[in-house]
């Protein structure tokens, strides 16, 4: 077997490629370049499902980032159990083939109790007194030991949150997505994994705060170059093959669609009041919205109204096309999983989550980096409230009172989605916005277009070296 890496670049696209990437064009140049057709939806955890099992949604069952759970009447987001993923993945395909053959998955989603043999992935802890306590996850449980020993704490606020992708106290701009690739060299110097795969997410957060276009980008571009760039020599030498490769392409957007405000004036949201502020009641609901970024899955409590819910969502501005029955099927998302209806924006435009029609009343989570609580993807969570005179200070305030021991809302994220300017989920009309893969195996490539569950056969057929 030939030993391969394969470096997701998020938000990475052709578009991007360019004067700001000298070293990922010098890769690029010796080697084959084609256009990845996004898996539906183009979010994380679909598009690597759709890579590591070679299916869409409607085997693997991944059908978002989040979905409404029917049994448990909850919408949950960003769960980590590969236990989710209902199909073989490529690991453990390969393993049937030679028993020799290890995997390492870097920060890849759905990495807990993986049959891949090394995994490492962001998992704070939660005590009992309402604390969370940024760490990191591992297994072997020694490779978190081993890794921390070497790098430090992984810097949880440069990977999600208001300072991801920026200089501020708790790091540089790419400090975390470097934290990752220096974990990935890691474990190629402790374990040499016959596969391995490293996510880098650098991209993604300038991406969508300021759009594709803007100055910032640059910056942004070069510092992904070089996080690649030293990859790429230090596999070379260490003889291991490299595939780079990108989730999705990121568009400019300009429009939030806000479905559940939409829902509650129709009368058919059911909001339960909580210490005075709203909470929207899923089990209760005659329809609702699970927004993840430029897709969203409308779920039906009462199906009689299923007509009249389409109805209102072809006549909404910025939505492109309303999916359901056969129309799911066609799509590859027709799992029990998924909404009833699944709407999708146009290019410019995105959904939210917001159902409050006061921020006053919005839930306490709200303004806060809560990915989990959230019935929905938030974007927002990558800004300071511009409202904020000093935000610094009223950080600090919440730090000081934390370590006091006191209760604290780290309550400094804006509720106005019109701040977001990237966004993905759908399948762009411009396929220069569309993800790439790049190897320098020129037999492996079939054209300049592969689908997106066709990644699982390139991959595979590199290790396998045919």
């Amino acid at each position: 077997m030939v030993r391969t890496v394969v470096l997701n670049v998020v938000g990475l696209s052709k578009s991007l490629l360019g004067a700001s990437t000298p070293r990922i064009e010098g890769f690029r140049q010796k080697g084959t370049t084609a256009r990845v057709r996004p898996a539906f939806p183009a979010v994380t955890c679909t598009a690597q499902s759709n890579y590591v099992t070679g299916k869409t949604p409607a085997e693997h069952g991944i059908v978002a980032n989040g979905w409404y759970n029917r049994e448990q009447a909850e919408v949950q987001f960003w769960k980590q159990s590969d236990h989710l993923v209902q199909h073989s993945k490529i690991w453990d395909d390969l393993r049937k083939r030679d028993d020799k053959f290890t995997c390492a998955k870097v920060f890849w989603w759905y990495n807990m109790y993986s049959s891949a043999d090394f995994s490492i992935t962001p998992r704070p802890s939660y005590p009992a007194d309402g604390r969370k306590v940024f760490d990191v996850y591992s297994w072997p449980y020694s490779i978190r030991e081993g890794v921390k020993k070497e790098l430090g704490e992984f810097p949880f606020a440069g990977f999600w949150g208001p300072a991801a992708g920026l200089d501020s106290p708790q790091g540089k701009a790419d400090c975390a997505t470097k934290w990752i690739a220096d974990s990935a060299r890691w474990i190629e110097e402790h374990h040499q994994p016959t596969l391995s795969l490293v996510y880098l997410p650098h991209l993604d957060y300038g991406l969508q705060r300021f759009g594709p276009g803007h100055p910032s980008n640059a910056q942004d571009l070069q510092f992904i170059d070089n996080i690649v760039g030293d990859l790429l020599d230090f596999y070379s030498w260490k003889g291991v093959k490299v595939i780079l490769l990108s989730e999705y392409g990121i568009s400019p957007v300009d429009q939030p669609i806000h479905l559940n405000r939409l829902f509650r004036e129709k009368g058919w949201l059911t909001i339960k009041e909580e210490l005075g502020r709203d909470h929207l009641d899923f089990g209760n609901s005659r329809v609702f919205a699970v927004a993840d970024h430029q897709v969203a899955h409308v779920y039906l409590n009462d199906r009689s109204l299923r007509k009249e819910v389409r109805s209102l969502l072809e006549g909404t501005d910025g939505i492109a096309k309303v999916l359901c029955d056969t129309e799911l099927t066609k799509a590859g998302i027709s799992h029990q999983r998924a909404g009833d209806l699944v709407a999708v924006a146009e290019d410019n435009a995105w959904f939210t989550y917001y159902f409050w029609n006061e921020d006053r009343k919005a839930p306490d989570y709200a303004p806060t980096v809560d990915i989990h609580r959230k019935p929905g993807y938030d974007p927002c969570e990558l800004f300071l409230n511009p409202r904020i005179k000093r935000p610094k200070i009223r950080i600090a305030k919440r730090l000081l009172q934390k370590k006091l021991g006191f209760r604290m809302l780290m309550d400094v994220v804006p509720l106005d989605a019109t701040l977001v300017k990237g966004s993905h989920g759908c399948i762009p009309k411009n396929k220069a916005e569309w993800p790439v893969l790049i190897t320098q195996n020129h037999n492996l490539v079939p054209g300049h277009e592969i689908d997106s569950t066709g990644v699982y056969n390139i991959i595979r057929h590199h290790v396998l070296g045919n």
